[in-house]
This record gives C-alpha cells, sequence and structure tokens, in this order.
C-alpha cells in the first residue's frame, strides 16, 4: 500500500470509529470547515481509543500499560511508533500539521488513569480539573485547530474551555450514571453524594432516592453556573472558534432531560442521532448556542 493510500486509510479508520464511538463528536465535525474535519477526527479518535481502554481490561495494570503506550508515542518513545496504528498515525499528523501541543493529550492521557480504578471522586475540587484536562482540553485544541489561520488561540479561548469541559463532562457523568454505577464506579463528587445522605450501596444496585436525586440536582446546578459563563464569553471569541463548542448545545439540552423532576437517574438516558445532528444545526445558525 503506498503511503497516500495508507494515509487515505487511516483516515477513514478515525472518521468510522468516531462515527460508532462518539456521535456526538463524528457529528459535531460536520459543522466545521472541510479542510479541518480529518485532524478533528483524528483528536476525536485518540480520545475514543483512550476513553473505551477502561472497557478492555479487567485489572487496572494491563489498562495503565495501554495509556502508557500513548504517553511514550507522545513524547515520541514509543516502540515501534505511529506505524500500524491508524489513529496514532492520524494523531501525530494533526499535531505536526497544525502545531498542536503535546502536553495537553499527555494530561489527558493522565487524567483518565482515574476511570481504571473504582475509586470515588473526592470533591469539585478534584471533578472540575478532571474535566478540563479530558472534554476541556478536547475543545481547546479544537479550537487550535479550527483558529489556524485566521486567529490565534487564546487565554480567552482557554477559559472557556475549561467551562464548557465541565458542562459536556457533567452531563456525560449524569447520563452514564446507570452504566458507571453497575460497575461500581461514580463519578459524582463523593462529598456532595455524602452530604445529601446517599447510601453507595443503594447506587451501585440502581436504586433511585431523594437523597441520590437531591445530589444529582446540585451537580447539574453547578454545571449550569458553568454554562451560563461559557456562553456569555463565547460571544467575544473569534468567529473560526465557535463550532468548538457546539458540543455545549448538546450538554445545554441534556441537562434539562437529565434534571427533570420525574426522571428516574437510573434509565439509560437516549438521544437520537436526528436530534443530535438537528440540535447542532440550529445552534450552528444560533449566537447564543441554546
Amino acid at each position: 500500500m503506498s503511503d497516500s493510500a495508507a494515509s487515505t486509510s487511516a483516515a477513514a479508520f478515525c472518521a468510522g470509529l468516531v462515527r460508532e464511538a462518539d456521535f456526538d463528536r463524528y457529528a459535531a465535525t460536520l459543522f466545521a470547515p472541510p479542510e479541518k474535519r480529518r485532524p478533528l477526527l483524528a483528536l476525536a479518535a485518540f480520545n475514543a481509543e483512550i476513553v473505551r481502554v477502561r472497557s478492555q481490561v479487567s485489572q487496572p495494570l494491563p489498562g495503565e500499560v495501554r495509556l502508557q503506550w500513548w504517553t511514550d508515542l507522545l513524547a515520541g518513545t514509543a516502540h515501534g511508533g505511529a506505524e500500524g496504528n491508524p489513529v496514532a498515525a492520524e494523531l501525530t499528523r494533526a499535531i505536526a500539521e497544525h502545531g498542536l501541543p503535546v502536553e495537553p493529550l499527555t494530561r489527558l492521557i493522565e487524567a483518565h488513569i482515574f476511570d481504571l480504578y473504582n475509586d470515588p471522586m473526592p470533591d469539585w475540587t478534584v471533578l472540575e480539573p478532571h474535566l478540563a484536562e479530558t472534554e476541556g482540553a478536547l475543545i481547546s485544541l479544537t479550537a487550535r485547530v479550527l483558529a489556524q489561520g485566521a486567529a490565534q488561540a487564546s487565554d480567552a479561548v482557554e477559559h472557556v474551555a475549561r467551562h464548557a469541559g465541565v458542562v459536556v463532562g457533567v452531563a456525560r457523568i449524569v447520563a452514564r450514571l446507570p452504566y458507571d454505577s453497575a460497575r461500581r464506579q461514580l463519578y459524582l463528587p463523593n462529598d456532595v453524594v455524602q452530604r445529601h445522605g446517599c447510601d453507595l450501596e443503594q447506587v451501585f444496585s440502581g436504586q433511585s432516592t431523594a437523597a441520590l436525586r437531591a445530589a444529582l440536582a446540585e451537580v447539574v446546578a453547578e454545571a449550569r453556573k458553568h454554562l451560563d459563563k461559557a456562553l456569555q464569553e463565547i460571544a467575544d471569541l473569534p468567529a473560526a472558534v465557535r463550532p468548538a463548542f457546539l458540543s455545549l448545545a448538546l450538554a445545554c439540552r441534556d441537562l434539562d432531560r437529565l434534571a427533570a423532576p420525574e426522571r428516574d437517574p437510573f434509565t439509560p438516558f437516549e438521544r437520537s442521532r436526528l436530534a443530535t445532528l438537528w440540535t447542532l444545526w440550529r445552534a450552528s445558525r444560533s449566537k447564543p448556542f441554546r
């Protein structure tokens, strides 16, 4: 296979992976300039590879080994480099062509080591940086790709990305509660859970209680504070980077549904692909993103 054919194959592999593993991010790339979609899909495919390590291993150590390979790749010390791994090949290409910093990607990997263990998320002072270094980092890097040639990434973009990362991350945490609790993992801040008197065994067994719903309401309310700040500040950002924040529209919609008083938090949360595309389309044409 020629280098050109291999490159095209790697790009197609990443697109397929993201479409199946993370349709939200795949759909969001459709509203970015066509020439930017390939590096954006590379970033999303890399994230999908990191996130799914937890489901591919039964013990933490093999998971840490897999994550370490990606860390070594970014440091240029991985055995075999990116050869034979289409996601790695596309990621290194995106880094080189768009001058992306490696440090946020490395911190993202380190943050996901938490996924391999069933330790409780202590409190907001730990959860917020965790979400900023995972969801927020992807938004920030997406903005860097979109800004190239139009406007340089700024501290303002980074600041909004951190807020947006918390919003998107909390929406995902609440939506994934049935799945995570079934494997005895909880990303909700433990101090909030304990303050409301939640019994963790009831949570892990899928029992919807008033205490759990109160804890979820507090977490969602905190996320909405970040949402308000992000939406207020997005108006001042360069137009070129706005597509990086389209995920906020999905998170805003999801938080409204997830916080409905009558909803059982252990009911699997679903959003159709049509609803995803419609929400993103409307947000792409609406300045407020709501």
